[in-house]
């Protein structure tokens, strides 16, 4: 279940985050209020929505390495997504 809600927060990751943070209690329980998600969601959806659900399903080192690349793929190093748009 985890895994699926992720594959689908890649595409759409600031839709999955208003789900699941009003039908589950993942992102009340890794966040202390809303302040954090809320700015989260408009600036790094997937470092978002992957530290939500890895406090819940991931512990320790895996949830670590899947910050680190969520990151980068929020900020596009991940990808070559600028570099892509400048030579097209």
């Amino acid at each position: 279940m985890p895994l699926l809600v992720l594959l689908l927060g890649f595409f759409f990751p600031r839709l999955i985050i208003v789900l699941l943070w009003f039908f589950t209690g993942w992102f009340r329980d890794a966040f202390g209020g809303i302040l954090l998600p809320l700015l989260g969601l408009i600036f790094l959806p997937l470092t978002t929505l992957w530290y939500g659900i890895s406090e819940v399903y991931f512990p320790g080192t895996v949830q670590t390495v899947g910050l680190v690349v969520a990151v980068l793929l929020d900020l596009g190093i991940l990808g070559g997504g600028a570099r892509r748009r400048r030579t097209a």
